[in-house]
């Protein structure tokens, strides 16, 4: 009898964890460029003195979906949309190089590039600066140039060029901050034949329905593993009260 409780009380435990997964994915619906995380459900042995014939249940994220949202056009000039499975480079908080397909980049007040959620974009320098001007463009190739302030439109000078890498899926991981690095902890060399789409934003590949789909199934399960809990409570009473009547 204590056996099915412990399992299904691990059960229950990581249906609650899957939950919490499955809503952060929902949250992230219209993030730009969010890849959502993936669930799974193991039945694992416990290892103790004896021989391991009890298990318990386990959620992991076995991996990140890391196959590429719709493209939208904005027609936004610093909007732009990674083709293929090309990533941005950019500065994480804590210095090091990661990679985002959240292209809405902006300019802040100091100068500096940035994604919507304020990471430094890399260039061929490091975080990439733009100067005052009056019109900024960003080529298919990555590179960034302005018509400075004070200047005829047809005075274009180039700022810097967007660090564009390419990896493999096997190669990537997800990190708690939503960034993308290598798993070998080594910055990706920059790839010439990664292009942007001006004017444009990749959006999230959470598809809501399925999401909501996954949200009740697993809510359907916690019901039935707190009924089964409950169904393990009466079966105790019962054997105690049969034990006091012997």
């Amino acid at each position: 009898m204590d056996r099915s409780l412990f399992v299904v009380m691990s059960g229950a435990r990581e249906t609650l964890r899957a939950q919490a997964s499955v809503s952060n994915n929902l949250a992230n619906v219209n993030t730009t460029g969010f890849k959502q995380d993936l669930e799974q459900f193991r039945s694992m042995p416990v290892f103790g003195p004896g021989y391991p014939s009890r298990v318990y249940a386990l959620n992991e994220r076995p991996a990140t979906d890391f196959d590429p949202g719709p493209i939208r056009s904005t027609g936004r000039e610093l909007d732009v949309a990674v083709k293929g499975d090309g990533w941005i480079a950019v500065q994480a908080a804590d210095g090091s190089e990661a990679y985002t397909r959240r292209g809405d980049l902006r300019i802040t007040p100091e100068g500096l590039l940035q994604t919507g959620d304020g990471h430094p974009v890399l260039g061929d320098n490091g975080p990439i600066a733009i100067p005052p001007a009056q019109k900024v463009d960003i080529g298919s190739d990555g590179t960034i140039s302005i018509v400075p302030l004070g200047e005829k439109p047809d005075v274009l000078a180039v700022v810097d060029r967007i660090k564009l890498v390419r990896a493999a899926p096997e190669q990537l991981e997800k990190g708690e901050d939503g960034l993308i690095r290598l798993k070998s902890g080594q910055p990706a060399e920059a790839d010439a034949g990664i292009t942007l789409v001006s004017g444009a934003l990749e959006g999230s590949n959470v598809s809501s329905v399925a999401a909501l789909v996954d949200m009740i199934e697993l809510s359907r399960r916690y019901e039935l593993q707190v009924k089964m809990m409950k169904t393990a409570e009466d079966d105790a009473d019962t054997a105690a009260q049969l034990l006091r009547m012997v």
